[in-house]
């Protein structure tokens, strides 16, 4: 490794953009290692989940450090304690590789020069005039939480027309909006955080109406029914959106109000590879208009499995993923046990790729049966989270538990692929001591990386006892167990 060209070296740093703690590790190997990394990690140094803002100061100090001398003089008679360093003694023009901005981090980081609001905002706004100038271009702004009027600044024009990704909220006033629109036409992912006590959507609709390289769309909204703002808003929105539907390949709504609109709308959207949203609300024969032959990422509310049926075979082939939100039992009174029939001979008809997968089901023999095939069609079965429900919950015992569990494991015992790395499990069965060993008997030389689930029993001694010897003879990297939300939430590792 320490012969690598800067070049290969650079290669090798882009797929670890997102790892901060490899990439500081990597500074530390010699000048050359960290001359190719800094400008990685200045790229977008506010994106790193594991580093908390408000206490860095040497990002502060070195914000700061740029600054004019004469800001910087009027700023401290304002009693705002800026660091004594100079640019010139920076071992690298850091700020000269961002081209990023987060607001709320900008916040954090403020705070450390004042505790007073309109110091810090007095700061915020030489920070972002400084930004304007020094960066060569803008590509992302998370804008939540915004109160400067920032494409307002004289060289903002010539830094957003290079804007590639926005985060905004719509709790911020329309005039944001309408200011991005004028300069931001060519944004490809925009994620939109609704709020539904927004009186004016006018701005965001205008925003996405000019468009014209769209191909990533995330609305989410608190969807508490009594902040429903009107549903012509989301029309509007959707309207909008519209006008990209040729080039959007990455569609996620998650909001409870959508899907009693525009049925006509989402058959448009067929270069597709991911979609998150429900139709709950649409008939099987405007399900069917919704053909999605690219679609690789499929996640849809728990109680859509109809829908979710229609458009996996109508658009199953090329699917790598099938996620599924939570469930609350008492909404499986007439239909759960065909629908979810239905759905799991689906994903073995119709999704041969599948890697990643989300089922529920109650434990009858029929749906034992469609997940056997499932695991002996679905090869590249990788990760599995399986809920069974059992919709005679008011007369089930803990022996029931028990006996629900002991079949689930035959099946997978006999049926599981060697390529599944992850499995998680939730719902009303609880896996005998004796059937567990035997399933992870049948495990070994597959290495499995983790298995999760929601049932505190497993947490009792001979559980633990037994858990951890097939830890230790490699079986299993990892045995969790964790709340329901964690995980069924497939895109969570606890």
């Amino acid at each position: 490794m320490s012969k690598l060209n800067k070049d290969i070296l650079y290669l090798i740093f882009e797929e670890l953009q997102d790892d901060s703690k490899s990439l500081f590790s990597c500074l530390m190997v010699n000048r050359l290692w960290c001359e190719t990394v800094i400008p990685i990690l200045w790229r977008n140094p506010w994106s790193y989940n594991d580093i908390n803002y408000d206490n860095k100061s040497y990002l502060f100090a070195i914000i700061a450090s740029y600054l004019p001398n004469d800001i910087k003089e009027f700023l401290t008679r304002r009693g705002i304690q800026l660091p004594l360093v100079s640019c010139q003694t920076l071992l690298f023009d850091y700020m000269s590789f961002c081209s990023s901005i987060n607001v709320n981090n900008i916040s954090d980081i403020t705070f450390i020069g004042s505790s007073l609001v309109y110091d810090q905002f007095l700061l915020q706004q030489e920070f972002y005039r400084f930004f304007m100038k020094k960066f060569s271009e803008l590509k992302y702004l998370d804008m939540r939480t915004i109160s400067h009027q920032i494409f307002y600044f004289p060289e903002a024009s010539l830094r957003f027309e290079s804007l590639c990704e926005l985060i905004c909220d719509t709790s911020v006033d329309s005039s944001y909006f309408y200011g991005l629109a004028q300069l931001c036409q060519y944004i490809q992912k925009l994620i939109v955080n609704g709020d539904a006590k927004a009186n004016d959507y006018h701005g965001i609709t205008e925003l996405i109406e000019v468009q014209k390289n769209l191909k990533y769309f995330e609305w989410r909204d608190d969807g508490h029914p009594s902040h429903n703002p009107g549903l012509e808003r989301y029309e509007k929105i959707l309207f909008a959106l519209e006008k990209s539907a040729n080039i959007i390949i990455h569609l996620k709504i998650f909001s409870l109000f959508h899907s009693d609109l525009s049925p006509s709308i989402f058959p448009k959207f067929h270069k597709l590879k991911t979609l998150i949203a429900n139709f709950d609300s649409y008939s099987e024969e405007q399900l069917k208009m919704c053909v999605y032959r690219d679609l690789e990422i499929f996640m849809i509310d728990h109680y859509n499995l109809k829908a979710a049926s229609i458009i996996i075979e109508n658009s199953g082939e090329n699917i790598k993923r099938i996620l599924l939100e939570s469930y609350e039992i008492e909404e499986y009174e007439n239909y759960f046990d065909e629908d979810s029939l239905i759905f799991m001979r689906n994903i073995h008809k119709f999704c041969p790729s599948i890697e990643c997968l989300s089922l529920i089901f109650p434990p009858s023999n029929e749906h034992l049966t469609e997940l056997e095939k499932i695991l002996k069609i679905c090869h590249n079965l990788k990760s599995l989270l399986l809920i069974m429900l059992d919709t005679n919950f008011d007369e089930l015992t803990h022996e029931g538990m028990l006996e629900n569990g002991e079949y689930l494991l035959e099946i997978l015992i006999s049926s599981t692929p060697i390529n599944i790395k992850e499995f998680r499990f939730c719902g009303d069965f609880v896996f005998p001591l004796e059937a567990l060993e035997k399933f992870l008997e049948t495990r070994k030389g597959c290495a499995l990386s983790m298995i999760l689930t929601s049932e505190s029993t497993y947490k009792g001694d001979d559980y633990v006892k037994l858990i951890n010897r097939y830890k230790n003879n490699g079986v299993i990297k990892d045995f969790k167990c964790g709340s329901y939300i964690n995980v069924v939430n497939m895109e969570h590792m606890i």
